[in-house]
Parts: structure tokens; sequence; C-alpha cells
């Protein structure tokens, strides 16, 4: 009957009730406190991750990827590039985003699937296996905890028979029997968690390198073959007679090195069908043509499409486009740089000076922009003069 007695004698006398939370060391306690945010937090996060999925969970890769939103763009890119034509520029996208789509696809779905199998999955059974049943202990623990409680409050205060209080003194021992086989499983869970803190924690660090992974890969991907469409795009589009991109609006120097010719299109195009057609023209960059047609021939030189025979009954279109080009330049052909000069050296009275004055201004231009305006100089003084 001495071991009752040393119970009591341990944890108070009477009145005194003792919490769940006492019998505990407090590094226990410490580790206790952080069981419960650790499963809200492995619920919540499991949860709104699995609602970033773009596939459904638990395929393979080949039925994820059908699922998959990147997929079925490309699969609308594949049957839109077969309405055009071999040669067509957007058909020749077209089949490489095909390409492009798909391999991002796959690489999407890889990235789930090894997310579902290192991160949900090991998430999962920490909010809904490992933690509730530690939880589930500590709960058993806390009821014992008060069982314990209620048994030595009732012995301390019992002033019966001697047969009466043996009998409880037994309750309080079997009570704290419970009590201590249910605490020694609840410490062994505390402190098992504590040792696999480290590893839950790398859970989250695991979604970070699979993010980063799938990222990096994309990426590469994607810097690779853009560079490989737009070189492929820039040796169709400088072929002879076509233009590579957009000419109206574009630096002289972008122009120039896009499609490799020295002389700008408009310059070129326009000022050959005003020598077939515009020689005996009266006010030919006086008078305004209509400024539809105007746009339909800058359109075409746009597209590095144009048929002279459309243009040849309206050279005021075609003196329209030139004068368009050279005022839609960002950088002006006779250059910002050199306004001043350009306007003193007009103010000259003397020939000889101005002529001087001229040709050091001409010296300073850039040498793309000294060819056409040599080139357009050249022929409109040509026409100037029949």
């Amino acid at each position: 009957m001495l071991k009752p007695f040393n119970i009591l004698k341990q944890f108070g006398g009477v009145g005194k009730s003792q919490d769940a939370t006492d019998l505990l060391s407090e590094d226990l306690v410490l580790v206790e406190q952080r069981v419960e945010p650790a499963k809200k937090a492995a619920q919540v996060i499991h949860k709104k991750l699995t609602s970033c999925l773009q596939s459904q969970q638990g395929l393979d890769t080949e039925k994820r990827m059908k699922k998959l939103p990147l997929m079925m763009l490309s699969v609308s890119m594949a049957e839109s590039f077969k309405d055009f034509d071999a040669e067509s520029s957007i058909r020749k996208v077209l089949e490489m985003c095909c390409f492009m789509q798909n391999f991002l696809a796959q690489t999407l779905a890889d990235f789930e699937m090894k997310l579902e199998k290192d991160v949900l999955e090991p998430l999962n059974k920490l909010s809904e296996d490992d933690l509730p049943e530690i939880l589930k202990n500590k709960k058993q623990f806390a009821k014992f905890t008060t069982d314990w409680n209620n048994a030595r409050t009732k012995s301390q205060t019992s002033t019966g028979p001697q047969a009466k209080q043996d009998g409880l003194r037994e309750e309080v021992e079997e009570a704290w029997r419970k009590l201590e086989a249910i605490k020694d499983q609840y410490s062994a869970d505390l402190y098992h968690f504590a040792t696999k803190e480290d590893e839950y924690a790398n859970y989250f660090i695991r979604l970070l390198e699979l993010q980063a992974e799938y990222h990096r890969v994309s990426h590469e991907f994607l810097a690779k073959n853009i560079t490989e469409i737009k070189e492929s795009q820039s040796q169709t589009e400088c072929q002879v007679g076509v233009s590579a991109g957009k000419v109206y609006g574009t630096s002289l120097c972008s122009h120039l090195e896009s499609c490799g010719q020295e002389i700008a299109l408009p310059i070129r195009e326009c000022v050959n069908m005003l020598l077939r057609t515009g020689l005996r023209e009266e006010g030919l960059f006086r008078l305004a043509a209509a400024a539809s047609v105007v746009k339909k021939l800058k359109s075409s030189l746009d597209s590095g499409t144009v048929d002279h025979s459309e243009f040849y009954t309206d050279p005021h279109a075609v003196a329209g486009a030139l004068k368009s080009y050279l005022r839609e330049l960002p950088e002006p052909l006779m250059t910002s740089e050199l306004y001043n000069d350009w306007f003193k050296a007009a103010g000259e009275k003397e020939l000889e000076d101005k002529l001087e004055q001229l040709r050091a201004i001409l010296k300073k231009l850039p040498q793309e922009n000294y060819n056409n305006l040599r080139y357009a100089s050249l022929h409109l003084h040509v026409i100037s003069f029949i």
C-alpha cells in the first residue's frame, strides 16, 4: 500500500489537480505545441496545392497529358496549320509552336507526377494518418490524466471504512498504470515527431526544387526554340523580293540588317515605279492620292509582295507611300543630330560655301543613311528634270 502513498506525495496533496502538460518534460511540451499547427499546415497546403494541378491525380503521364490545356492547345495548332500551304510562314511557326506546346505539356505532366509522389502524398499521410494518431493519443493522455486526478481526489477526501479507502487506493493505482502507459506512448510519439520535423519541412523544400526544375527545363527549351524560329523566319523573309517583317515605322538600320539589303525596300520599290510611270506626272509629290490606295501599297511593301502593275496607274499613291515611309522613320534619314548643320548649310548664300558644308555633313551621316539618301536623291533628281 506504499505505492499509492508515494504517488500522492509526488504529485501533491489534497485539492491539487495535475494537468496533462504538467506530466511532460519541458522539451516535450514545446514539441507538443507544434503538432496541431503542423497538421493544419499540411491539410491546408495539400488542399491548395492540389487545386493548382492542371491534370487529374493518379493517372499515368500519357493520360495526364490528354487532359492538360497545353496539350489541347497543341492539338488545336496541329489542326489549324493544315489549312495553310507548305510555304506559309504562319504554317511553319504553328508547326513549331505545336511541337513546343506538346513538349511543355509533357514537362508539366512529369512535374505534376513528381509533385504528387514527393509532396502531395507525404503531406496527405502526415495530415490524415501520422499526426492524427499523435493527437488521438494526446486526447487519451488528457482523459487518463483527468481520470487519475478524479480517482486521486476521491481517495484523498475519503473518510469511510479502511476497506473502502483501500479500494479507492487501488483505483488510483489502476488509473495511474493506464496514465503511465499512455504517457509513455504519447511521449514516444512526440519524440518521433521531433526527430522527423526536419523531414516534414523538407516536403516544402522539395516543392520548390520541383518548381525550379520545371521552370528551368521549360525556359531553356523555349529560349532555344524561339531563337531557332526567329532565325528560320529571318532566313525565309530575307529572300530576294521579300520584306523581313514590318517596314514602316522600323528603324532604317534594323530593316536593312533584317533583309540584307543596302537600300530600304520602300525607297527602292517606289523609286523604280516612279521612274517607269511618274516621269511626266504633274504635281507628283504635291497632289495627294486616295488614302485607301496608299494604305494598300504600304501594306504590300510591309509584306514584301508588291505587284507593280497594280499601282502603275496611280503614281501619286506611289509618291505618297514613299513620303509616308520617310515621315515614319523613327530617326529621320538626314538624322536629327545633324539638323542644325543642314539648316545652317541651307542658309549659305554662296553656292561654293553651301556645297562645301553639304559635303562635310554628308560625311558625318551613318553609312546606311548616306546610301539611301544618295539613292533617293539621284533618282528623284532624274524625275524632277523630265
